[in-house]
């Protein structure tokens, strides 16, 4: 009747009757069992942390989870939608730490693991039932009864099996390696960690230094070079303890400056010292060299030099703390060495080497012969083994350092340098570069590979398939799995504790570690668990060792939270324990299917370096197919400001105050159809919010209602068909007919902005072209084609607007017709619209 259908409507009214009606019909689950049978389009739901509340980016990423499983759904097929949480990792134990109060790692040891990783799980589920309620109210449909966690015993089993399996093909090996580290967090990090969000890179201020290092040795005096001081820039002094190499280019033309007329920098008079640099570099140290002007300089160069003739020069060291050659094995140490990546850009061309803080330096150094020397602890501070400034962090011993150089006489330059610089993603300290123990994937033996099965991926948008991911794929490193914490699923590596007895065992079952052990790993209500500490108590005696002295112990590493979150395809349904058949299928039966790859996974454009990665590798490393075929690589949402969302800024508006004031289903349109699917960034604006309102919402709401009002005063209902042979019905029909096709084309190829337009370009010719035109007709009342044609064009297009405005199209439907849920139908089918070719172009 008319009068149930508001003029005025006040959309987050009505969202929130029809989500009552949802609760009570329980229409979700109803939409999943009513497909029973049908074909599956398969949907991975990528986990989120629950120890904080959902922002925009998770409502955009969300809205989208929530579109084309929605779409796919009345097109017939069924679509689980498995919710999953991401529990483990540095987010869980520094929210524990924040809790409690804590700050170290010495902290976390003295109160005990097993108290501090369950803290670490409480505050990582603290927010769940918020994050229902969110998910709930922007009409998001999700199994929340059915979740998975990455906790679940049953995920973590199906982890240490991945494992186990890339040991067996040996794509999984221990390294010593340099890998950017959070001297914070005591834990190494991924490459792809520091590519995954724009802001990991923050301009910083540092010191560089230009340093002296005097040529001496046999091969200095066979060239002349004598005494002669090489000078090399960094702007890490901190590392200059460890310096135990130089590096030239080989193709770099070398230049031999005398000091200028003013005197060089370091206080070498006049005359009184050579310096040897890059050629193309004289000019911007002119004043240092003690000349006043670049001409002047260049003018003043002695002799030039390739660099590939100065391999094996040696130098006088820094200082003596790594001169004993018997215990560090520094026989090689502190010569010249050539390595193609020396560059002329900055300093001097000539590159300090520390092969433990610089991943080029180690391989340089390493070839030589050079050791990788630490000369910082865990926390970031400098060991006993460099007295004059042991104790101290990194960062705070580059101010002394630099005094000593200068009173030695060491020192050319020393300036302000700003970069970017990379910092910890969690904890936003900044990062060093840092030589670690780390378990490693072997990905640079599968990359090939990798980049082949990209091919059998289409990516929206379709640039990010060869850029941003297929160039990632390209230069892929191999992967440091292992993290030095204590909240994550275990590393299942057991080692012996005795040298002389070498043996290590890698498990990849509770059965393989009950065979052993005696016994699973049990927690202190008797349940199986493999978290630390339950998994480290399991020991056996050494079978490799006929004293029977030495004992297995597992490492104490967990595994890097990608690793989990790169494991959720398999892992959510505990294979291959158990839904071997349903993960991989039946060859050649087409009633059992495989579910994996995916048909479709979504998140913003940073998890090409994170989620979207990590399952690349995995699944070529393990299956050796794809773990999705499609992919939505959405943009970032940004504050009204243009810049990034910020709480303190409050420059975004708040998402409750636009459910309760605009609706979710305006929010939905808002993000949907805006290019931010497409890879772009989108500015949030109220203004942007409410025009979801505009441009759909009242159009069809005052559509209803114009059609409500005429059919009760006519006292008719409505009747579906689209027989009718009045011009204007037959051009809307026609009309209604290139919606369906084109929604449906746009909908399929993931394109929710194209759809988005197509309704909205539809909406403008229903109420300003044709319910204009056709007033009189209506106000007559004995028009039933008139009736009959808005009747069946208005429930076709709350159908076609379904996954874009579910919530009103489920009011507008149900209104119509007296049905049980929009969401409970078929797909449009176009067919049933007559073309009208004959009218359409009137």
């Amino acid at each position: 009747a008319a009068d149930s259908v508001s003029p005025s409507p006040r959309f987050p009214d009505i969202e929130r009757e029809v989500l009552g009606f949802w609760e009570i019909d329980d229409t979700f689950r109803v939409s999943i069992a009513q497909r029973e049978g049908a074909p599956e389009w398969v949907f991975y739901d990528g986990p989120p942390f629950a120890n904080g509340l959902p922002h925009y980016g998770h409502l955009l990423t969300g809205y989208a989870k929530d579109v084309f499983p929605r779409f796919q759904t009345m097109r017939g097929k069924q679509v689980h939608r498995r919710f999953g949480w991401d529990t483990h990792g540095l987010p869980a134990e520094l929210e524990a730490m924040r809790q409690l109060g804590i700050t170290t790692t010495d902290e976390i040891e003295s109160m005990g693991i097993a108290a501090f990783n369950a803290k670490a799980k409480e505050s990582v589920l603290e927010y769940t039932q918020e994050w229902e309620d969110y998910v709930t109210r922007q009409a998001r449909w999700v199994d929340f009864v059915n979740d998975y966690k990455t906790l679940d015993p049953t995920f973590m089993e199906s982890v240490i099996w991945a494992f186990s399996r890339l040991w067996e093909q040996g794509l999984a090996y221990e390294g010593f390696r340099v890998l950017p580290y959070c001297w914070n967090d005591e834990t190494p990090l991924s490459n792809h960690e520091l590519r995954m969000d724009d802001d990991v890179y923050q301009i910083r201020q540092d010191q560089s230094v230009t340093v002296t290092f005097p040529l001496d040795g046999a091969k200095a005096e066979a060239l002349g070079l004598t005494g002669v001081k090489a000078l090399a820039w960094t702007t890490t002094p901190w590392t200059l303890p460890t310096n135990l190499a130089l590096a030239v280019g080989p193709a770099i033309e070398y230049a031999i400056v005398p000091a200028g007329p003013n005197g060089a920098a370091d206080g070498s008079p006049a005359g009184g010292a050579d310096f040897l640099l890059a050629a193309d570099t004289v000019a911007a140290y002119a004043k240092d060299l003690g000349y006043d002007s670049a001409d002047e300089a260049r003018a003043a160069i002695a002799r030039v030099i390739p660099g590939a003739e100065l391999a094996g020069v040696r130098y006088a060291r820094l200082w003596d703390w790594y001169a004993d050659a018997d215990l560090y094995g520094t026989q090689e140490a502190w010569q010249i060495l050539v390595a193609d990546y020396v560059a002329t850009g900055e300093g001097t061309g000539i590159v300090h080497q520390a092969p433990a803080y610089g991943e080029d330096d180690q391989l340089v150094c390493q070839a030589a012969g050079i050791p990788t020397i630490l000369s910082l602890d865990e926390k970031g501070r400098f060991t006993s083994a460099v007295p004059d400034v042991a104790g101290q962090l990194w960062s705070d011993a580059n101010a002394p350092l630099t005094r000593m150089l200068r009173a030695d006489g060491r020192l050319l330059q020393v300036k302000s340098y700003e970069h970017p610089y990379p910092h910890c993603w969690r904890c936003r300290k900044p990062l060093i570069y840092k030589a670690v123990s780390s378990w490693f994937v072997r990905v640079t033996d599968i990359k090939d590979r990798m980049v082949e099965l990209n091919e059998q991926i289409t990516w929206v948008p379709e640039n990010v398939k060869h850029g941003q991911f297929g160039k990632w794929l390209e230069n892929a490193r191999d992967w440091s799995i292992s993290r030095n914490r204590y909240f994550g699923s275990p590393i299942p590596v057991w080692k012996s504790d005795d040298d002389a007895y070498p043996r290590i065992d890698v498990y990849g079952s509770f059965a393989e570690l009950e065979r052993d052990f005696g016994r699973l790993p049990l927690d202190e209500s008797g349940a199986p668990n493999l978290h630390r500490p339950y998994i480290d108590e399991l020991t056996r005696p050494n079978p490799d060792d006929p004293t029977g002295r030495s004992t297995m112990r597992r490492i104490d590493d967990v595994f890097d939270v990608w690793f989990d979150s790169g494991s959720m395809p398999f892992a959510q349904v505990h294979y291959p324990f158990e839904h071997r058949e349903w993960f991989d299928g039946v060859p050649g039966d087409a009633d059992r299917p495989a579910h994996n790859p995916a048909d479709f996974i979504v998140e913003y454009i940073g998890q090409t370096r994170g989620w979207f990665y990590t399952m690349h590798v995995l699944a070529t490393a393990l299956f050796d197919r794809p773990a999705y075929s499609s992919v939505i690589s959405h943009g970032i949402v940004l504050g009204n400001d243009g810049q990034k969302m910020s709480k303190s800024l409050r420059n975004y508006p708040d998402v409750r105050e636009v459910f309760d004031r605009d609706g979710a289903d305006a929010m939905r349109w808002f993000l949907m159809s805006s290019s931010v699917i497409r890879g772009g960034n989108l500015v949030v604006t109220e203004e942007g919010i409410r025009a979801g309102v505009r441009e759909l919402l009242l159009p069809l709401w005052s559509t209803y209602y114009f059609f409500a009002l005429y059919a009760d005063a006519a006292g008719v209902e409505g009747r579906w068909r689209t027989d009718s042979d009045n011009e204007l019905d037959r051009y809307l029909l026609a009309k209604t007919r290139d919606l369906i096709e084109t929604t449906t084309a746009h909908y399929e190829a993931l394109d929710s902005p194209m759809a988005a337009a197509a309704l909205r370009d539809f909406a403008d010719v229903l109420t300003n072209w044709y319910v204009r035109r056709s007033r009189d007709r209506f106000w007559a009342g004995d028009d039933a084609d008139a009736i009959d044609t808005l009747y069946t064009v208005l429930e076709t297009v709350a159908r076609v607007a379904a996954p874009l405005a579910p919530l009103v199209a489920e009011e507008i439907w149900r209104g119509l017709t007296g049905g049980r849920s929009v969401h409970l139908t078929d797909w449009p089918d176009a067919s049933a619209f007559a073309d009208a070719a004959d009218i359409r172009e009137a």
